[in-house]
């Protein structure tokens, strides 16, 4: 199990998220409190985030070392400054390469993804299922062997696929679509998700057959203010509120906040 983070709102430095949070990012690499499988994220990490000004596609920092270890992200972190970020810290599943095909975020165009969970014995089983559901434009887009980046093909698909439907109602589909064939295969499938094109967060907290991982968001606290963020777990004590089970979480560029039963 991995740990994420997103913000959304006004102009934050990485610094300012990464390294002041009491229970930042980087002490859940090596202290989470609600990790349910495993004990450190030591498999590498990614950071992803979008220029201030421009409408450009975004910029990510990714390395295999613990996020302790790189000994460049302090100083990167006091230079970089945006109004949306996306972190991660990995926590590799048994048999998956820690490279940099592997480390998130991943990304398309002017898309990030996160993902935290695991889909169970996945090249035993729904590895095959998936690639043969992928519209031609994303089955050769895939470089790495984790299931992460196998969702994020099946979400691209699925939007491709609805076009003319908001992003939302792809992830719904790809969450619907994992759960009947993990019901059908008798596997666990964990898929805490954040998607972003730098104007909104978009992210699930979802399982099947296993209880869901954890996921909270904050609005607007003292320290951030004009924001949201959505975490694995609390960065600091706070107004932090726990997304509901089975959810969509929809934050807009204002930071309005609509949550949506899967089912």
């Amino acid at each position: 199990m991995c740990r994420l983070l997103a913000y959304l709102g006004s102009p934050v430095s990485l610094e300012h998220l990464l390294y002041k949070p009491e229970h930042s990012l980087i002490v859940q690499s090596y202290q989470p409190r609600e990790m349910t499988s495993g004990v450190v994220n030591a498999d590498g990490f990614g950071m992803g985030w979008y220029h201030t000004h421009k409408d450009t596609a975004p910029y990510i920092y990714k390395n295999t070392l613990p996020i302790w270890n790189d000994i460049n992200l302090p100083h990167l972190s006091r230079y970089v400054e945006s109004k949306c970020i996306l972190g991660y810290v990995r926590s590799a599943t048994l048999g998956q390469a820690v490279d940099f095909t592997n480390c998130q975020p991943f990304n398309h165009e002017s898309w990030l993804f996160l993902h935290n969970g695991f889909i169970e014995n996945f090249r035993q089983t729904l590895h095959r299922r998936i690639r043969s559901t992928l519209t031609p434009d994303f089955y050769d887009k895939i470089y790495g062997s984790t299931d992460s980046e196998h969702l994020f093909a099946l979400l691209l698909s699925q939007s491709q696929i609805h076009k003319h439907r908001p992003p939302e109602y792809a992830l719904r589909a790809t969450l619907l679509g994992i759960a009947e064939l993990a019901k059908r295969h008798q596997i666990k499938v964990l898929a805490n998700i954040v998607l972003s094109d730098g104007k909104r967060l978009i992210a699930s907290r979802f399982s099947i057959g296993s209880p869901n991982p954890s996921l909270y968001w904050i609005r607007d606290d003292l320290n951030f203010p004009n924001s949201v963020i959505i975490a694995s777990e609390p960065l600091f004590p706070g107004n932090w509120n726990p997304c509901p089970e089975n959810s969509i979480i929809s934050v807009g560029e204002d930071c309005d906040i609509q949550i949506e039963q899967i089912y």
